[in-house]
């Protein structure tokens, strides 16, 4: 099971929903000016993916995987719902949403 595309796949998935979960949070909380834990936790766990993504050349762990699993590059880990050009895009999208909340952030420290 663990060799299976599908399951990098749905592994991919789980990790694709958990992040944008957090990223809500990290956003409500800094729009709402409300600087909690899950703040902290949320910059936390991006900080630690970033190393992660830095650490294999700007690609996910599970693409490196599901690549080695098939012979072709690009599609084998796509998230299951959404369109391709959204998951060609996903980095510059939510590169954009994290300076936003990190740029918050640091406005709602210093004021």
């Amino acid at each position: 099971m663990l060799n299976s595309i599908a399951f990098v796949r749905f592994v991919h998935t789980a990790i694709f929903v958990f992040f944008n979960v957090i990223m809500a949070v990290l956003l409500s909380e800094v729009t709402a000016d409300k600087i909690s834990i899950f703040t902290w936790i949320a910059v936390a766990l991006f900080a630690i993916e970033i190393i992660v993504l830095i650490a294999n050349n700007w690609n996910c762990p599970l693409t490196i995987y599901a690549e080695s699993l098939e012979s072709y590059h690009g599609q084998v880990t796509d998230i299951f719902f959404l369109p391709k050009w959204f998951g060609d895009l996903m980095f510059i999208f939510y590169g954009g949403l994290l300076a936003v909340a990190l740029l918050l952030l640091v406005i709602r420290l210093l004021t």
